[in-house]
């Protein structure tokens, strides 16, 4: 059995580019916790808390319910869902899924496969993340859901099929930005090397975002981190949103953060394409959360 295959192809809602990680999240989740557990069950009233806190944080902006993946995950062979009337789901309402304590597991098929073969853990999580969020994020979602990776793997799976990047992409967007924070303009060097300097996708790659230089911008290591979160955009005139969600009430979180609404980027160099319109707009609809703060009047 392709059980990296499976994972990398999960049956996902999708339509114009919007993004519904929910078997992902899933996933991720049960793979922790059979790390931790490989005898555990999920009972549904019991981990409902623990799923929709990771889709709050990590899923669409839109709101939605983790009865949905817990439901619908089993018709990818890679999930069984029991009640106490037997095996199956009683459908994707909560109600349902609470009074029958529908609990829910890996299938006995992959489990059976991760006792023989321990480190597969460790390359289906990875072909999870790679495949649904940004790098930035990789390291938060597995201490979330309880992953330790260094454990169980030792190099990044391939996959068949599977789209390659363009190594040239962090260079050639460093270049456009002439080394600096397109938000902060940070540019920091040792020696003769940038550091703290990350190439960011607008578009994230895992959504078909492309390795060219109308999809990037340099950013430092902090706000690459809150532009993947949604706590910062880039709006018309390519200006800087701020999610009035974010919180932050230290000087240092107001010089970084919040005074950052409404300016206008630092970059591309003249000759160098800015961020194109509808990779702007994918990211402010999948990505960014709430609505943005007016500009700083500070």
């Amino acid at each position: 059995m392709d059980w990296l295959g499976r994972v990398a192809t999960l049956r996902q809602w999708s339509r114009g580019g919007v993004r519904a990680p929910h078997k992902p999240l899933l996933m991720l989740y049960a793979l922790g916790r059979y790390q931790a557990d490989a005898g555990a069950e999920l009972v549904y009233s019991a981990v409902e808390g623990d799923l929709r806190r990771l889709l709050v944080e990590y899923g669409p902006p839109r709101a939605t319910t983790p009865a949905y993946p817990f439901h619908h995950l089993v018709s990818d062979g890679v999930w069984e869902v029991r009640t106490e009337g037997g095996v199956g789901s009683p459908g994707t309402g909560v109600r349902e899924l609470r009074a029958g304590r529908a609990a829910g597991r890996l299938a006995p098929e992959l489990r059976a496969a991760l006792r023989r073969e321990p480190s597969l853990l460790g390359r289906m999580a990875r072909v999870l993340l790679d495949l649904n969020f940004p790098s930035s994020l990789h390291q938060d979602l597995c201490d979330a859901v309880g992953l330790e990776l260094e454990a169980v793997e030792a190099e990044r799976p391939a996959v068949s099929g599977r789209r390659q990047r363009d190594r040239r992409m962090r260079e050639l967007v460093l270049v456009a930005y002439e080394y600096r924070c397109a938000f902060c303009g940070y540019d920091g060097m040792i020696d003769t090397s940038s550091v703290g300097l990350e190439a960011a996708h607008v578009r994230w790659w895992a959504f078909d975002g492309p390795d060219d230089v109308d999809n990037g911008l340099c950013l430092c290591s902090l706000h690459h981190k809150l532009f993947d979160k949604g706590v910062l955009g880039v709006g018309d005139g390519h200006r800087i949103l701020v999610s009035q969600r974010f919180v932050g009430r230290s000087q240092a979180a107001r010089a970084q953060v919040t005074a950052l609404a409404g300016r206008p980027l630092l970059g591309p160099q003249p000759g160098i394409h800015p961020i194109a319109a509808a990779h702007r707009s994918w990211h402010t609809s999948q990505v960014f959360r709430g609505s943005s703060r007016p500009a700083d009047a500070g």
